[in-house]
């Protein structure tokens, strides 16, 4: 998707920081767009250690060999834009109120006003897709944004936690997933660690 303004450069980070920013990413890269060759070259070179996330890996690596860049552009397609509408809306207003443009996205916005976020020009998406609040929320545990990186678990519960979790179970069931099935099931690994995390005492 691209949806961000160019932040500045990250800060030193410790190494489970780098990790946990890099995941997000790739999922907000994922859920944006359908992969191109190289990146599903990419996937293919990952390998599956011990732990469930780390099974998500080797999932994810095993449907990008199974796939073409012909074949998950038309699955992303199928699932997020379709003749009409997707089989997915990853809008967390569609999530939350059932509605597109809602309570939830003029929330959003508010919050990247105060953190110094801005959505980058040209991008016809709403700021409550999930590609973006991926991407917003890997910027923020990197510190690439003004905004300091204790934003990034406020940010988190507030604007992530109360429904991606569904969104990636769905689209781990969804009828016209196949690469993205495993795009799924590693999304939905990724917040339920991280709501895990959070509810861990301060």
């Amino acid at each position: 998707m691209a949806g961000l303004q160019a932040p500045t450069a990250p800060a030193q980070l410790d190494p489970l920081d780098v990790e946990r920013a890099r995941l997000f990413a790739l999922l907000g890269r994922l859920l944006g767009a359908a992969p191109d060759g190289p990146l599903l070259g990419a996937l293919r070179g990952l390998r599956p250690v011990p732990g469930e996330l780390g099974e998500g890996y080797g999932a994810l690596a095993a449907a990008a060999a199974a796939t073409t860049p012909a074949a998950a552009e038309r699955e992303f397609f199928a699932l997020f834009v379709g003749v009409g509408r997707g089989e997915i809306l990853p809008y967390a207003s569609y999530y939350l109120t059932g509605f597109l443009h809602e309570r939830p996205l003029a929330e959003l916005r508010g919050d990247l006003m105060g953190l110094g976020i801005q959505r980058a020009e040209g991008v016809a998406e709403p700021e409550d897709h999930i590609a973006f609040l991926c991407e917003t929320y890997a910027g923020l545990i990197a510190g690439a944004f003004p905004a300091a990186p204790e934003e990034a678990a406020p940010f988190f519960v507030r604007h992530i936690r109360p429904w991606a979790a569904r969104m990636f179970a769905d689209l781990e069931r969804a009828e016209a997933a196949g690469f993205y099935r495993a795009v799924g099931r590693l999304g939905r690994i990724a917040v339920e660690i991280e709501a895990a995390a959070a509810d861990l005492p301060g």
